[in-house]
């Protein structure tokens, strides 16, 4: 699995099982012996792309370090209702513990990257990528965009310090788009930095005035229509990479990528999820 930040996802485990069990998961502790033995199987209940095997793993750990997790997929494995992700034995009151948070991140990692599989394979005989958005769940970033992926995308920037995107409020608020792509240049000098640029038109002029003052990577070009989006293209003619943002469906996004654009970010990868639907069934031994 990809991951940015080993500390960043200590972090986020700490964090998480703080807020789930607090002083104590009384709920189990009231009617489970300390030291009862069990074990548990992950089921799945709907047909997907399955993530975070490992992040399950980790998480089952970090809460006993003794129980054994026997995995029988991989992430990226298609999945179907009536399978078994995985098992796990060991103290019972430390899988009860872990359970909520491991269904939590692996329901809806699954869910990403399911969805983001629909939309890889939709286009998968083009040259255009999928590519995914900030439009994340503030603290889950990584996950989400390791999720996408797992689905076959690919992630955009992880924030914003690793990517230049001059978007409507920076080109408005700089003064125009050669003045914000000028600033950006040289504060780019300045500081010694080598991101890419990436700036946002709006209407097939600006793309005209980018074109023309150039010194950018990558045109994003925003909430064009099918028919401006081949324009844009053609009048771009591989002087720089294309990207199409803003609307783009399950159903629409073929007709864009036929346009020849390099990619196409699609927010809805990330903020507007279903979960996959998967459960932690207690195993008993008859």
């Amino acid at each position: 699995m990809i991951i940015t930040s080993e500390k960043s996802l200590d972090e986020f485990i700490n964090n998480s099982l703080l807020e789930d069990v607090g002083d104590g998961d009384h709920s189990s502790l009231a009617c489970i012996p300390k030291n009862a033995k069990g074990s548990a199987k992950l089921v799945i209940k709907e047909k997907g792309i399955f993530a975070g095997i490992e992040i399950a793993r980790r998480i089952f750990h970090k809460v006993d370090e003794s129980i054994i997790f026997n995995p029988y997929i991989n992430d990226g494995d298609k999945i179907k209702a009536g399978d078994i992700a995985f098992t796990v034995e060991g103290t019972v009151l430390s899988i009860l513990m872990a359970e909520r948070l491991v269904l939590n991140v692996i329901q809806r990692m699954s869910g990403i990257a399911t969805e983001t599989h629909k939309h890889v394979r939709k286009i998968k005989d083009l040259n255009t990528k999928i590519l995914d958005t900030r439009k994340t769940t503030p603290g889950l970033r990584m996950l989400e965009k390791a999720a996408v992926k797992i689905g076959g995308g690919k992630n955009h920037r992880m924030g914003l310090y690793d990517m230049i995107l001059l978007k409507d409020n920076h080109i408005d608020f700089a003064g125009g788009i050669e003045k914000a792509i000028d600033a950006t240049n040289q504060y780019l000098k300045k500081h010694n930095k080598t991101l890419k640029i990436e700036i946002e038109a709006r209407t097939i002029e600006d793309v005209r005035r980018i074109i023309e003052h150039g010194k950018v990577d990558i045109i994003l070009l925003d909430n064009f229509s099918v028919k401006d989006t081949a324009k844009a293209v053609k009048l771009i003619d591989k002087k720089f990479q294309v990207e199409s943002s803003g609307g783009i469906t399950l159903k629409t996004l073929r007709k864009y990528a036929k346009c020849g654009v390099d990619f196409v970010s699609i927010g809805a990868l990330t903020h507007q999820i279903k979960s996959l639907d998967m459960s932690l069934k207690a195993v008993i031994k008859k």
